[in-house]
């Protein structure tokens, strides 16, 4: 039965599903070097402004249908189809078929990249009292003929070998839980560390941080609910082409068999079953990886709906299609989101909407090797991408289980927030998703795009093209496993698909509002705030050991020339609603607005680091830095611990003057004047 709603809520049609979760067990997953990159988030005040929803908006939201997105997962969920492999080409089909058919403008891109696949993998351990212990690769309870059908647990680029040797527990793998170790006597070296995935700490920062204590291999495990499967991953250090292990078990078994020295008591609880020991031993482990690296090609497909005004101004949506296995929630939930705003857009075209601006629609294959796609797409088309796009609007696992969550370029804040406010709430009645984003964070709270974690880093931290990521839930227990399926989705995450629903309708009405507003919504004054925020929280980190007046002076320009970017969209409004409308100039400004982010980019990119250009938003080389901005300037902090305090404090100062410049240099593209 249809779902009635007012004008600034999405429509639906409703349908149940049978729902039966298994009781709640909790186990312990064991699986090599596991990777998550964390956010970083920052409550600050936003701005906010209204502008009334046009009759396409309406139309927009009032075409949903989560039947029609459950339709279009349950077929992209029907097999696996790993990127580079035969039966990712059924998917490709799919996906292109569907553009086609809806009557849009579709094509491919076919890239040739080196892609990494497994060809055996084991792991055993030996106990002190003589047992042996094979550990099954295979998740438990998938019907056999299923598991032919799905890649054998591995992480992409892993090098392929054994590690043999005692098993010691490193809590999460961290620098501060090395030293407590150290304290204890404990050294790992020459050992297979074991560590509980956590938060704070990414894959590759467990890795390099075990690398460095002379480890010969790291097991990784997580805590989850229910679920008992087998994580894949990538394991590249890089993002994109690199030519231009995850293992299963019960981590348990394993951590009941160590012996040596208890562990700190402010590790918690876990593993308390064996008295809480770390080891060295006395269990041995053999960890057997041999896999293969080859040329394989992948396909982005993308849909292009032209701009009737300005067809060479650009607005890309993007999600990936390719996943480890099913892929029900990472990638495809986007998926189906995507080709649902493909089939709403279209049914807007044949009532006679053309955009303002072009929209194009993105589907990136091997995102799951490293941003594959997408970066050799970004690279390919820099100059134009540079010059042309106005933004670019990522979602990758669009539906994961509750909450709203969001992550932006500053500029893009004001925009998101209004749009949020005209979508329905999936999950509570007369409200939108906005009311129950604020109410549950107490304060809208934004996160920022540090983490190269999804297809918005290249747009974004190399290309400087501004860029949003929005997705509902977090830390879903069947992430990367053969669990990760159509039947998860309906049992857990979203059984009435009326979460994919709002994330679409929040998904489109972003790309139709930078599409078809005159004057792009970007505050350049949220970004000064943040900039500012991000100063005030460098500068106590610091203690006055450096100077930030550069940075102080920076982003008063850049509040300056904000201020006078909002008189100048004010004034063109306004002469638009008389009947003046300034073409010429409406253009120029837009233009300056879209520019302004790629004033953060420098040409010589991070140190060690080059590819990543941003000197705002991008990964910093030390895994544990406490800043989740100035990437440059967090380096810089790192290796000042290993130098004199003079060279140091040298080092800094020369990053700070290095970010003053990027924001200078926004600021002067926002005025749109020469120096």
């Amino acid at each position: 039965m249809p779902l009635t709603s007012s004008k600034l809520s999405t429509s639906t049609s409703l349908f149940t599903f049978p729902s039966k979760p298994p009781p709640p067990i909790v186990s312990f997953l064991l699986f090599l070097i596991l990777c998550i990159l964390g956010f970083y988030s920052l409550h600050h005040p936003q701005r906010s402004y209204s502008t009334p929803l046009s009759e396409n908006s309406i139309k927009f939201l009032s075409l949903a249908s989560n039947f029609t997105l459950s339709d279009y997962l349950r077929s992209l969920t029907s097999h696996s189809h790993l990127a580079g492999t035969k039966p990712s080409l059924d998917t490709i089909q799919y996906v292109f078929s569907h553009f086609e058919q809806l009557g849009l403008e579709a094509h491919t891109v076919k890239y040739n990249t080196l892609l990494s696949y497994p060809q055996h993998v084991s792991l055993l351990a030996h106990f002190s009292d003589g047992g042996v212990v094979n550990f099954s690769l295979t998740e438990k309870g998938v019907a056999q003929n299923a598991l032919f059908d799905i890649v054998q647990p591995y992480h992409a680029y892993s090098p392929s070998g054994s590690a043999y040797g005692k098993v010691v527990f490193v809590n999460y793998g961290r620098e501060e839980d090395y030293r407590a170790l150290e304290v204890m006597g404990v050294n790992v070296s020459g050992c297979l560390v074991m560590a509980r995935k956590g938060e704070s700490l990414s894959r590759g920062g467990v890795i390099t941080i075990a690398e460095g204590k002379g480890a010969l291999g790291v097991l990784l495990y997580a805590e989850r609910d229910g679920v008992d499967g087998v994580e894949r991953g990538t394991v590249m250090r890089g993002v994109g082409d690199p030519l231009s292990p995850g293992w299963a078990g019960n981590a348990q078994t394993i951590l009941e068999s160590l012996a040596g020295g208890f562990m700190p008591q402010s590790w918690g609880d876990l593993g308390r079953v064996n008295g809480g020991r770390v080891g060295p031993g006395p269990t041995l482990v053999n960890l057997t990886y041999q896999g293969e690296e080859k040329v394989a090609t992948i396909q982005n497909i993308f849909a292009v709906i032209r701009g009737l005004e300005e067809p060479d101004r650009y607005v890309l949506l993007g999600n990936h299609r390719d996943a480890w296995t099913y892929g029900a929630v990472d990638p495809n939930s986007g998926t189906a989101a995507l080709l649902d705003i493909a089939r709403r857009y279209a049914m807007l075209m044949r009532k006679g909407w053309s955009p303002r601006r072009t929209i194009i629609l993105c589907s990136w294959d091997a995102e799951e090797f490293g941003m594959v796609g997408s970066t050799e797409w970004v690279e390919q088309n820099l100059v134009n991408l540079g010059a042309k796009v106005v933004a670019y609007l990522n979602v990758d696992c669009a539906v994961q289980g509750p909450g709203f969550f969001a992550g932006a370029t500053p500029q893009l804040d004001n925009l998101l927030i209004e749009v949020t406010k005209n979508v329905k709430d999936p999950d509570s009645d007369g409200v939108t998703v906005y009311d129950q984003w604020a109410a549950t964070n107490s304060v809208v709270n934004i996160q920022r795009l540090s983490g190269v974690d999804s297809d918005f880093a290249p747009f974004l931290q190399h290309a400087g093209v501004p860029s949003v990521d929005v997705y509902y839930g977090r830390d879903f227990p069947v992430y990367h496993t053969a669990y990760d399926s159509y039947t998860w989705m309906v049992n857990h995450a979203d059984p009435l698909f009326l979460r994919h629903v709002a994330v679409a309708g929040v998904w489109g009405l972003l790309a139709l509002r930078l599409a078809d507003d005159s004057i792009l919504h970007f505050n350049y004054l949220s970004y000064a705030d943040q900039l500012q925020a991000h100063k005030d929280i460098l500068s106590n980190l610091l203690d006055g050991s450096v100077s930030l007046d550069p940075l102080t002076m920076a982003i008063q320009e850049l509040t300056t020339a904000a201020k006078e970017a909002e008189v100048e969209a004010k004034r063109l409004m306004e002469q638009e609603t008389i009947g003046h409308v300034p073409v010429l100039k409406i253009r120029a400004l837009n233009d300056r607005l879209m520019l302004a982010e790629r004033g953060f980019l420098d040409a010589d990119g991070l140190q060690g680091r080059k590819w990543f250009k941003h000197l705002i938003y991008g990964p910093p080389s030390d895994y544990e830095s406490k800043l989740g901005f100035f990437p440059g300037i967090a380096n810089a902090i790192s290796q000042s611990t290993k130098t004199s305090k003079r060279d140091g404090q040298a080092l800094i100062q020369h990053e700070v003057w290095r970010v003053a410049r990027a924001i200078q240099r926004a600021a002067s593209a926002l005025r749109g004047e020469l120096t």
